[in-house]
């Protein structure tokens, strides 16, 4: 009996691992299934799910699990998406906005049943990344004007995300696993 009790905290790890894994998976391959370049600038963005499937693994999951899933699967997709130089700075801006979503619609014991909470986590996180996708910008391209130009892409992105992610949230909020 005592062996079976040491095995279950490294079960749980596991499992924790292995669903972790699975959301950055899902982040990459909804960033990769459908993804429009923005005839904004030649540095204007994309428009992807990838943003959808963050806010829903965020809201769903919190702030850890949303960190995680969007630094990895984004990142992923912009390694093996012929976007490689801005992996780092898709690393560190899309994990703080999945950790920022997650903490708020997270808090107080909410786990992301809030409509309202869920959906002023996404807005306030819109700033987050577009500050960090300006100041990576700025820093690639050594300018703080060149960067202006893909401001609107970000928030037609977050803008599209949003609109997605808000009914996705709400059927799946339904789910018992996810009340």
């Amino acid at each position: 009996m005592q062996k079976s009790q040491s095995y279950a905290p490294s079960r749980t790890k596991t499992f924790d691992l292995i669903i972790t894994s699975m959301l950055a998976s899902l982040v990459f391959v909804a960033t990769l299934l459908l993804n429009i370049k923005l005839p904004i600038a030649a540095n204007g963005g994309l428009i992807h799910l990838g943003t959808a499937m963050l806010f829903i693994v965020s809201i769903l999951f919190g702030p850890k699990k949303g960190a995680i899933a969007g630094a990895v699967g984004m990142g992923l997709f912009d390694i093996f998406g012929g976007w490689a130089l801005w992996a780092p700075i898709t690393i560190i801006t899309r994990g703080l906005q999945g950790y920022l979503i997650g903490k708020i619609a997270w808090s107080n014991g909410r786990k992301g049943a809030s409509f309202s909470f869920n959906l002023l986590a996404m807005i306030l996180s819109i700033p987050v990344t577009v500050a960090g996708y300006y100041i990576g910008e700025s820093i690639l391209y050594h300018s703080w004007i060149i960067p202006l130009a893909s401001i609107p892409g970000d928030l037609v992105q977050c803008a599209v995300g949003i609109a997605v992610a808000i009914p996705v949230c709400a059927m799946l909020k339904k789910v018992p696993m996810f009340k």
